[in-house]
């Protein structure tokens, strides 16, 4: 009887520490969720929005290929990921509904980076900075910031950004239809001083190096510019952010904005 007794507590013993361990819940890690930049090197290619249309930035040549500067930096960015740039040619007016419907992972064309924008984007580090610039003629020499504009025969076109800013520091301003005619007025001494991009100024003067121009003074009005991306991709930016960096260290950047400006153009 003992004995019977002895095997039934043993056996009760036995059940409930099998019911014990047999009610404990057995972890089960979650998948990793998989992220921007995992999708990205998976496809070996990160999408790219850019408009295409909008030299020197990113346009097509003659042979119908797609070119310019932001479009050098995009690539070499996307080579130091591991992957190629799929560009994605879209008209500006669209160009942040198709970031947001996923039609492409990044925006390379030249987006200022602004309070506005910050709210709903993500931006890499900026990669150039531009703004307002003075130009005049070479042989002008009392002309050295925007503030020595006042009174003086400025040149803008009408509707622009730099019709505001020539009256609002007092300028005697004279309207044209594009800066062709300004720079050529200016050349020519039938005006004083012009305001415009000092981006699309680097530019026009690297190509027309005989046109009798020079920039002067600090720009001003300043305005960063970087690559967009949807929030919520911290690994994606983090990893463009360190290319970018990447890219400017080892004077590949330089070469990029040399050729295309003739100066560095993130500063």
């Amino acid at each position: 009887m003992r004995k019977f007794s002895l095997c039934l507590i043993i056996t009760l013993i036995f059940t409930v520490f099998a019911v014990g361990c047999g009610s404990q819940t057995t972890k089960v890690e979650e998948p990793k969720k998989q992220t921007l930049l995992d999708t990205i090197k998976k496809r070996g290619t990160i999408k790219v929005g850019t408009e295409g249309t909008y030299p020197p930035f990113t346009f097509k040549n003659e042979k119908g290929e797609l070119e310019g500067f932001d479009v050098e930096i995009i690539n070499e960015v996307a080579k130091r990921l591991g992957v190629k740039a799929e560009f994605v040619p879209t008209e500006w007016k669209a160009m942040f509904a198709g970031l947001d419907s996923e039609r492409f992972d990044v925006i390379a064309n030249q987006v200022g980076i602004n309070e506005k924008r910050l709210e709903k984007y993500d931006f890499s580090v900026p990669y150039t900075v531009s703004g307002a610039q003075v130009i005049v003629n070479k042989d002008t020499t009392d002309i050295n910031s925007v503030e020595e504009i006042k009174g003086r025969k400025v040149g803008v076109t009408q509707g622009s950004n730099w019709e505001e800013l020539a009256k609002k520091s007092g300028a005697n301003v004279q309207y044209y239809k594009g800066a062709n005619e300004i720079f050529a007025d200016l050349g020519a001494k039938r005006i004083e001083a012009a305001l415009n991009d000092r981006l699309f100024v680097s530019e026009y003067l690297l190509k027309n190096p005989n046109q009798n121009l020079k920039v002067t003074g600090k720009t001003f009005n300043v305005e960063q510019s970087g690559l967009a991306f949807r929030k919520g991709s911290p690994e994606l930016i983090e990893a463009v952010n360190k290319a970018l960096k990447e890219i400017q260290a080892d004077g590949t950047y330089l070469k990029i904005s040399k050729k295309w400006f003739g100066e560095d153009v993130s500063k």
